[in-house]
């Protein structure tokens, strides 16, 4: 190739890479927010339907357990039919899911709401990285995977201030009529650049071929790092799964909140997380000891969730805690997916992804059954206790896939 071809080449790249990261970043956000479909509508829901804070955390519990199968089989799939598919569906998914949700009538269709948006959930993480994997340059995945972390804690950070704010001024039915339009608007705009989401799949194999590639197939699970991988999300998500459920409750009782303050303090926890992922992209870039950056991170993170459950400090400074806690927690996100992928075989990255994410879904299944029954026990200092010993749990975790990771290098 030429000097003037590669220099045509490295601009067209770029701007690929950037659309690609960009889209994807896109279906992300949607996702998140869908985590947090119900969470902050619990005040409304509670009172409408006479629910217990464990039945309220049922809900999440069925999102996520829905999400965290469904999640260990689409990797599969989108390994075998492409990841644009699997993505679309997924979408078309959480829509239909705010529709049902917003005409619930009663606990059994508040359920149903939350597994159809399980399914949909289910899809993003092995669809997102099979396609920032396969559709972006090696050179910018590390700002790739930053840019994803971002927009998913931004999804999270929305969707309090969008349904609370919609519910405060008309009923929490409207708004969740009104996030229905969302993941729609998303899957038009995916459509409209599906060109630039399209990946190879595997093509149709003989009866025998397809036997023995079945058996390699498998062959990741018996890769120790993989499933410590899973422990650390898993961790990682009963920390995140405390604050997302149930920290505004523990803040109202803790410091005699009103919700307007909470739901904020919640935010800009989301905030401060995107921000704390935006400069660890640039410290992932950097090296490839990710295990230190997860272990510095993630202490940072679990000293001040310890000083906010003390409740030594008045309500104004809880909030400015609860930015530092999302501040140290989103700079281990780039840095945790760059040691999944450190770990993962090269032909196997939508079922890895897929498993290893599971881990996730499965922490913020059980979380919300545990935190829900400390809050029902009338303990809500309990709840940021618990989210520092599980990031200290996930250290534990990083390091351990840290070392078998080097050791295979070496």
């Amino acid at each position: 190739m030429t000097t003037a071809a590669t220099n045509q080449a490295a601009p067209d790249n770029m701007k690929k890479d950037v659309m690609v990261i960009s889209l994807v970043g896109l279906a992300h956000g949607i996702s998140h927010f869908f985590h947090m479909i119900l969470a902050p509508l619990f005040p409304w829901i509670k009172d409408v339907f006479s629910l217990s804070f464990a039945e309220l955390g049922l809900l999440m519990t069925v999102f996520f357990v829905i999400s965290g199968i469904g999640q260990a089989m689409s990797g599969f799939i989108v390994d075998k039919v492409g990841a644009r598919a699997v993505l679309f569906f997924g979408i078309s998914c959480l829509g239909v899911s705010a529709l049902v949700l917003s005409m619930s009538q009663n606990y059994g269709m508040l359920l149903m709401g939350s597994m159809l948006a399980g399914v949909g959930n289910s899809v993003f993480h092995p669809s997102d990285y099979t396609l920032l994997n396969k559709k972006v340059s090696s050179q910018r995945l590390g700002y790739a995977f930053s840019v994803h972390g971002i927009t998913g804690n931004l999804g999270w950070a929305a969707a309090p201030v969008f349904l609370v704010t919609i519910a405060g001024l008309t009923t929490w039915r409207t708004a969740l009529f009104c996030a229905a339009f969302l993941p729609f608007t998303v899957l038009a705009i995916l459509f409209f650049y599906r060109e630039l989401l399209h990946t190879e799949v595997v093509q149709h194999q003989s009866a025998a071929h397809a036997s023995k590639a079945a058996e390699g197939a498998m062959d990741f699970m018996r890769i120790p790092a993989v499933w410590m991988c899973f422990g650390f999300f898993f961790m990682t998500a009963m920390a995140l799964g405390g604050i997302q459920s149930f920290s505004s409750a523990s803040l109202r009782q803790m410091y005699d909140m009103s919700l307007g303050s909470a739901t904020t303090a919640y935010t800009l926890y989301m905030l401060a997380s995107a921000a704390g992922m935006l400069w660890g992209g640039f410290l992932a870039a950097k090296t490839t000891h990710h295990d230190r950056t997860i272990t510095l991170a993630f202490s940072f993170a679990g000293v001040f969730s310890l000083i906010l459950a003390s409740g030594t400090v008045n309500a104004a400074v809880a909030v400015l805690l609860m930015g530092a806690i999302g501040f140290g927690s989103g700079i281990a996100g780039p840095s945790r997916d760059l040691m999944i992928r450190a770990a993962a075989p090269k032909n196997a990255t939508g079922r890895v992804y897929g498993i290893v994410y599971s881990g996730l879904d499965s922490g913020l299944a059980v979380a919300p059954l545990i935190f829900g029954a400390i809050m029902d026990a009338h303990h809500p200092s309990w709840v940021f206790i618990c989210v520092g010993f599980f990031q200290v749990l996930a250290i534990l975790t990083a390091v351990n896939v840290g070392s078998k990771t080097r050791a295979l290098a070496v």
